[in-house]
């Protein structure tokens, strides 16, 4: 994807791609993932796409990487009791299939089940 390309959550921002809207504010939107990896699996997602990755939005706009980990806090204590993994993928070999950065929140919303270590449920 060229920067002047707009990405798929650009897409979603602008209404021409449809998705469930958990969260938005000016400057972050927050969706539910189409193909979940964990009983709860949001996206949390910077308006602005001029940010690839997690590490170029630490050096760009440390702010907005506050902003989008608050949002991700507080979209956990409301969809699973506040316990999450929250997963920047970086890359392509690390699995980033979309190059405009967001966050994967993801946990568990029924008692007895959890996400351990090196799994995403069990």
């Amino acid at each position: 994807m060229s920067n002047t390309e707009p990405s798929v959550f650009t897409r979603i921002i602008a209404r021409e791609i449809p998705a469930e809207i958990v969260f938005e504010s000016d400057s972050v939107i927050a969706i539910r993932d189409i193909a979940p990896k964990a009983p709860v699996h949001l996206l949390v997602v910077p308006k602005s796409q001029q940010y690839r990755n997690v590490a170029e939005l630490a050096a760009g706009d440390p702010a907005l990487l506050a902003d989008v980990v608050a949002v991700a806090q507080s979209l956990a204590d409301e969809h699973t009791g506040g316990e999450f993994r929250l997963v920047f993928n970086t890359g392509e070999s690390a699995g980033q299939t979309v190059f405009h950065v967001h966050a994967h929140v993801m946990g568990t919303n029924a008692p007895g089940l959890k996400l351990t270590e090196g799994t995403l449920v069990e």
